[in-house]
């Protein structure tokens, strides 16, 4: 049985799939984030909400699916 922080982050990673798919398909555009950009909005998803700087409604697990590929991936262009 999958928990929902599992199932909200393959969610993630299964709509950032879609999205770079046919952004792909239509418009020959890849979607990158840089490194350091999706470190701080995975710290910033994870701090409490009486920490957070300024507020940010998403899951952390969903923001950690969603940006899985730029924290592990390194891409060259």
């Amino acid at each position: 049985m999958l928990t929902t922080f599992t199932a909200l982050a393959l969610a993630g990673g299964a709509l950032r799939l879609v999205l770079q798919w046919q952004l792909r398909k239509r418009w020959d555009i890849t979607l990158a984030v840089p490194q350091a950009l999706a470190g701080a909005l995975v710290v910033l998803a994870g701090l409490p909400s009486l920490l957070q700087p300024i507020p940010f409604p998403v899951p952390l697990s969903l923001t950690l699916g969603l940006l899985l590929p730029d924290l592990i991936l390194t891409r060259r262009g």
